[in-house]
């Protein structure tokens, strides 16, 4: 159930019961793709830095170790040792995005797999299925991602059939919750919304889709080449025509700026890859912007990542031992980056459920977005030596 607590011009304050617990929102969603969070970081970890969800991936689950071992280990929560809400990506961006040699059919897609090229195949009843072995709290439906840049013929087309495939999930994930061993009977189903840049699309889509009454709504198809105002300017025409009563959230994204626009334009939920990927990097957020421990100058710096930081690497270290760590490549200094960007990115979702709570969203987004000036925020995550051995994500 979701029920609306407070709100603030658009921004929405709430929570959403779950069968494994009440997830308040906003809210970031820790990735942790392959039911782990790169960077060494433990579902252990996380419930001291204030995670709420975590998001797993469906595609490269389905890959390794397999949705059947998966289901036969007793599903997620039980195979990772998790405690909290776990959201399953579909695997429709990976497909999209990864998968080699693909062909988009009615019924679903022939591709490759990334890993060694062999031939697979996913539909809707294929990626409902998986995830009902995966035992996931939401469940996301199967949707094609079209480029930003796509023309508009193919993406109303494309649109049109991610539609009918909705249905398909829907219908699928209706009777999988049905029988009496699938591992969570509870799972609930998030439709996407996809339209790329175009307004007419977007939202005659949202229209559609609103009609099957689904327990929550999200906005794909961004953060994949459009600008950023492009990207803010597609939720101000989308969102008021998805349910107001039901949870939205926006996929992949993004900065912590991102994050606060989406809010102010009624986002409920994030996740993005960033806080993990570029704490690999040594790349780490503060309330003043994004440092690069690798620079000289932390050097000699005993000061933490950022004072007043309530995270396990704030608690304990100084910038110079964690830049020590990340010049030899001692695992430890990613460990610790990761999990600081973590906390931040989960501290700042807690103090902007305060604010809407206590009615100043408005001047805590100003001030944050003020503050975050000065080291300034970079939009991409960096390249370098010491994660050049890891993949994305």
């Amino acid at each position: 159930m979701y029920k609306i607590l407070k709100t603030e011009g658009r921004a929405k304050r709430a929570e959403l019961q779950t069968v494994h617990g009440t997830i308040q929102t906003p809210v970031f969603m820790n990735v942790a793709t392959v039911a782990a969070i790169k960077g060494g970081v433990s579902t252990q970890d996380l419930e001291g830095i204030k995670n709420q969800v975590v998001l797993c991936n469906t595609y490269h689950l389905h890959l390794r170790p397999g949705d059947e071992t998966v289901y036969r280990m007793g599903g997620l929560h039980k195979f990772m040792s998790c405690n909290k809400p776990i959201l399953t990506d579909s695997g429709g961006f990976q497909v999209f995005s990864l998968a080699q040699n693909r062909r988009i059919k009615e019924e679903g897609v022939y591709f490759h797999s990334h890993i060694d090229g062999h031939k697979l195949f996913m539909g809707p009843e294929e990626s409902m299925r998986i995830q009902s072995h995966l035992g996931s709290t939401i469940a996301m439906a199967f949707d094609e991602c079209p480029s930003a840049r796509a023309d508009h013929d193919y993406v109303k087309m494309s649109v049109d059939r991610t539609t009918r495939w909705l249905i398909r999930c829907k219908n699928e994930m209706d009777r999988l919750n049905s029988l009496p061993y699938t591992v969570n009977p509870h799972q609930l189903l998030f439709g996407i919304n996809q339209g790329a840049i175009f307004d007419d699309l977007r939202i005659e889509h949202a229209r559609r889709i609103s009609e099957l009454e689904l327990d929550g709504y999200a906005v794909g198809g961004l953060a994949v080449g459009e600008t950023h105002d492009e990207m803010y300017h597609v939720l101000e025409e989308v969102v008021p025509y998805l349910p107001q009563d039901k949870p939205t959230y926006l996929m992949g994204v993004g900065t912590p700026a991102n994050i606060l626009e989406g809010v102010e334009r009624g986002i409920d939920f994030f996740d993005c890859v960033y806080p993990s990927r570029n704490g690999r990097h040594g790349h780490v957020y503060t309330k003043r912007g994004k440092m690069n421990l690798l620079n000289a100058r932390y050097e000699l710096d005993s000061k933490p990542i950022e004072e007043g930081c309530g995270c396990p690497a704030c608690r304990r270290y100084s910038r110079s031992y964690i830049r020590h760590l990340l010049k030899s490549g001692e695992m430890l200094g990613m460990r610790l980056c990761v999990m600081h960007n973590l906390y931040f990115y989960n501290n700042l979702m807690e103090e902007i459920r305060t604010a809407l709570d206590e009615g100043r969203f408005a001047q805590y987004k100003k001030d944050m977005l003020e503050s975050m000036r000065e080291y300034g925020e970079e939009q991409r995550a960096p390249g370098g030596d010491i994660a050049k051995n890891w993949k994305k994500g």
